[in-house]
C-alpha cells in the first residue's frame, strides 16, 4: 500500500489571497490550449481571423466554468441547492462538472459557428484534440487535493489517504491516464489522418465516456447520491448518454458524406 503524499493544496495564503492547485491547473490548461489550438488550426489550414479566434476561446473558458458550476449542481447537488439557491454561485465551495462544462462549451461553440458562419467541425475537432490536456491537469488537481478517491482496495498501488487507515483506488490518476494522456495520444493519431471532419470531435465523446465509464468502477460514489441505478452511478449515466450520442453522431457523418459523393 502507498501512503497518500502530504501535498498542501494551498500553493499561495496571504490574507483573504488563496491560490489553491486546483484553480492553478484550470489556468495553466487555458495557456496551454490557447498556444496549442492556434498551431492545431494553422497546421489544419483552418481559417480563422485572429479576433474571431480569441472570442472563440474566450466563450469556451466560459462554457467549461459556467456550465462545470450548472452541471454539479444539476447533476450532482440539486436538492441542497433548491433549498439554498445561493448555493450555485458558492464556487468556492467547490464542485465542477465535466459533462456540465462539456455541453455548455459545445453549446456556446455550436453558436459562435452559426453567427460568423464557419464550419463547426472544422473548429471542433481540434478542439477536441487539446481537450484532454485540461482533463489531464483538472485530475491532477483533484490528486493533490485528495478529492474524487476511489473505493477501498487490496491491490499493492492502493492508496491511504488522509484521515483513513485503509487504501483506496487512486482513480483520480487512472482517470489522468485514461481520460489525458491516452486520449490526448489517440486524438493526436487521429488527427494525423484524412479523416471525415467531425470524426475527432465524435471520437472525443465516444472514448471518454467509455473510458469514464469504465474508472467509475473504480471511483467512489459522489456521497450526496450514491448509486442512481443499480450499480450505475450519475458519471456512468452520463458516460452511457455521451456514448449513444457520439455513436449518433458516427452514423450522421458517415451518412451525410454518403449523401453529398451521391449528389456529386
Amino acid at each position: 500500500m502507498i501512503k497518500f503524499p502530504d501535498f498542501n493544496p494551498t500553493i499561495v495564503h496571504i490574507g483573504p489571497l488563496k491560490i489553491q492547485w486546483y484553480a492553478l491547473m484550470y489556468i495553466i490548461s487555458f495557456i496551454i490550449g490557447y498556444f496549442l489550438l492556434k498551431k492545431l488550426y494553422k497546421k489544419r489550414n483552418v481559417k480563422i481571423a485572429k479576433s474571431d479566434y480569441e472570442n472563440l476561446f474566450f466563450y469556451i473558458m466560459l462554457g467549461v466554468i459556467i456550465g462545470g458550476r450548472l452541471g454539479y449542481v444539476i447533476f450532482y447537488n440539486l436538492k441542497e441547492c433548491i433549498h439554498n439557491p445561493l448555493e450555485i454561485i458558492a464556487v468556492w465551495h467547490g464542485g465542477m462538472s465535466f459533462h456540465g462544462g462539456m455541453i455548455c462549451s459545445i453549446i456556446f461553440g455550436y453558436l459562435f459557428c452559426r453567427k460568423h458562419k464557419y464550419n463547426f467541425y472544422k473548429l471542433a475537432d481540434p478542439i477536441a484534440v487539446v481537450a484532454p490536456i485540461g482533463l489531464a491537469l483538472g485530475r491532477f488537481g483533484n490528486f493533490i487535493n485528495g478529492e474524487l478517491f476511489g473505493r477501498p482496495t487490496d491491490l499493492p498501488w492502493g492508496m491511504i489517504f488522509p484521515g483513513e487507515d485503509f487504501a483506496r483506488h487512486p482513480s483520480q490518476l487512472y482517470e489522468l491516464f485514461l481520460e489525458g494522456i491516452l486520449l490526448f495520444v489517440i486524438l493526436i493519431f487521429l488527427s494525423r489522418k484524412k479523416l471525415r471532419d467531425g470524426f475527432i470531435f465524435w471520437s472525443f465523446l465516444f472514448l471518454y465516456g467509455l473510458f469514464r465509464f469504465l474508472v467509475e468502477f473504480a471511483r467512489q460514489p459522489d456521497p450526496q447520491l450514491g448509486f442512481i441505478i443499480n450499480f450505475l452511478t450519475m458519471g456512468q449515466i452520463l458516460c452511457l448518454l455521451m456514448i449513444i450520442v457520439a455513436i449518433i453522431g458516427f452514423i450522421f457523418i458517415f451518412k451525410e458524406t454518403d449523401l453529398n459523393s451521391n449528389e456529386e
